[in-house]
């Protein structure tokens, strides 16, 4: 259940249009819900035509995946480390995280319900282990819990910011600063309901920090940390500072240089062990994927 209180800015748009900017749903979708109850205003329902006013209380129920049948998958997994808690996984280029309506197949949770029979289950029967996540086309660290406790202790981590997260990605454009913040808010692109995008309506706050490593002609090489966890939040912050990620297919601004993925890479992973109550980290070397890019870059 999702609810989106109504401001200035978003008064007088068709309730349709207000949703399809604000979700992941297409026009159709949306216009099923509506006619299926499952979206009210204030409490009641209403027609895809309804234009909405400032302060009305929109409710949308979203439909449960019962289509979904998760298939465990034989697939390659890079195991960094695996206890009775936690499993952390270096996630491959391309490879979607968790199933969701229309993918249901070769996903990580796929590959992970293959590998082990242990898994939380705290997010739901589509999400088992899943504690966070990153983009289909972002590789590097993710840790998966093995059972719900584990999940709990390590979610409450992410949610007081206490793990250990560090980024790696190449950057169009030459940064001149050596450090930098950018703190801007989130939301759903409004003209463009599959992207996100900086802006103040229905929109979070999201903080990044970047450190330069290296300058190329045409490029940075910068390490980030995050205080905050958006949707693409690192892909759309230096979309909005004018130096996006390189190789990025949605806001990178720039042709493609191949197929092979965004340089973006969730290199550094720590966080205090769920039973033992030690600090681990964890280090996973650049794929050769974004390799193969930075090496074009230096060879200028």
């Amino acid at each position: 259940m999702k609810e989106y209180k109504i401001d200035t800015i978003n008064a007088n748009k068709r309730i349709d249009s207000f949703l399809m900017a604000n979700t992941d749903f297409s026009r159709s979708k949306i216009q099923e819900l509506i006619k299926d109850g499952n979206v009210l205003v204030n409490n009641v329902m209403t027609k895809n035509s309804y234009k909405i006013k400032e302060n009305d209380l929109i409710t949308l129920k979203e439909p449960e995946l019962k289509q979904l049948d998760l298939v465990p998958e034989d697939m390659p997994l890079d195991i960094v480390y695996e206890d009775n808690d936690v499993i952390i996984v270096n996630k491959a280029n391309g490879v979607v995280v968790h199933p969701a309506l229309g993918n249901n197949n070769h996903t990580l949770v796929n590959g992970l319900l293959y590998h082990s029979k242990k898994l939380s289950d705290v997010n739901g029967e589509f999400r088992p282990g899943i504690v966070h996540r990153i983009d289909a086309y972002t590789t590097g660290l993710l840790m998966i819990a093995k059972n719900n406790k584990a999940h709990e202790l390590l979610a409450k981590q992410l949610e007081e910011k206490t793990t250990y997260r560090k980024y790696v990605a190449l950057v169009w454009g030459v940064i001149d600063h050596d450090t930098g913040t950018i703190d801007a808010p989130i939301g759903r692109d409004a003209k463009n309901r599959k992207k996100m995008a900086v802006t103040d309506a229905n929109s979070k706050n999201a903080i990044t920090h970047f450190k330069v490593l290296e300058r190329y002609k045409d490029a940075t090489l910068i390490e980030l940390s995050l205080e905050t966890g958006r949707t693409h939040q690192i892909r759309v912050h230096m979309n909005y500072i004018e130096h996006p990620i390189v190789n990025d297919p949605v806001y990178g601004r720039r042709k493609l240089i191949d197929d092979s993925g965004q340089c973006l890479h969730a290199k550094e992973l720590g966080f205090i062990h769920p039973s033992t109550k030690e600090f681990i980290k964890f280090d996973s070397p650049l794929p050769e994927s974004f390799i193969n890019i930075l090496n074009q870059f230096k060879n200028k």
